[in-house]
């Protein structure tokens, strides 16, 4: 064996780090192309962006979602409610940013390296975003069944429950139904 040969085999530690920032651009690459394409698409009404937002699973209509960062620098406001987490810059681009299972009570998500926020739609004409604890990619609607109990049902943004395959169940988001609610536009305390 060359020394060459010797060199390609031996992998630093680092080469381990950059191939997991390179797959997860490829897949976020690779669910932006999804997204943008189901969304142009005839089937636009079938596939949706599967998210998890603390325990519970949701889905999320493409035409409501904008892009889908990593959780960057988030510049706290005063005097705001403690599900409201403060402004973050999208593409230069000021974005209020709320964490939504805090906003129904629940444990605040924490931040950690799967952590995104998800933007709302231009077309929804509202600059905000929800901290997301995981994206889970793109769900197919026609292989779920809708639930008669849902899960969501106290939950005002919610306008049904289904089930997977995998008898898991997810909420539908509806982020109009966001824009429209007094106490989610009203942040300070």
């Amino acid at each position: 064996m060359t020394p060459t040969q010797d060199m390609q085999q031996m992998q630093r530690p680092e080469d381990h780090g950059v191939r997991r920032r390179t797959r997860m651009r490829e897949f976020q690459s690779q669910l932006v192309e999804r997204m943008q394409a189901a969304r142009s698409g005839a089937q636009s009404h079938v596939n949706q962006l599967g998210i998890q937002i603390g325990n519970s699973r949701w889905l999320v209509r493409l035409q409501d979602a904008g892009e889908i960062v990593p959780v960057g620098a988030i510049t706290a406001v005063p005097l705001t409610q403690d599900w409201f987490l403060g402004v973050t810059s999208i593409r230069g681009k000021l974005v209020s940013v709320t964490d939504l299972a805090r906003f129904h009570g629940e444990p605040a998500t924490p931040i950690d390296r799967d952590s995104r926020i998800l933007a709302f739609a231009p077309a929804l004409g509202f600059n905000g975003g929800l901290l997301v604890s995981r994206v889970l990619g793109l769900r197919n609607m026609s292989l779920m069944q809708e639930s008669a109990a849902a899960a969501g049902a106290d939950l005002s943004w919610s306008s049904g429950c289904y089930l997977d395959d995998e008898n898991q169940s997810w909420n539908q988001l509806e982020l109009a139904l966001a824009i429209q609610d007094a106490r989610f536009l009203h942040v300070g305390i």
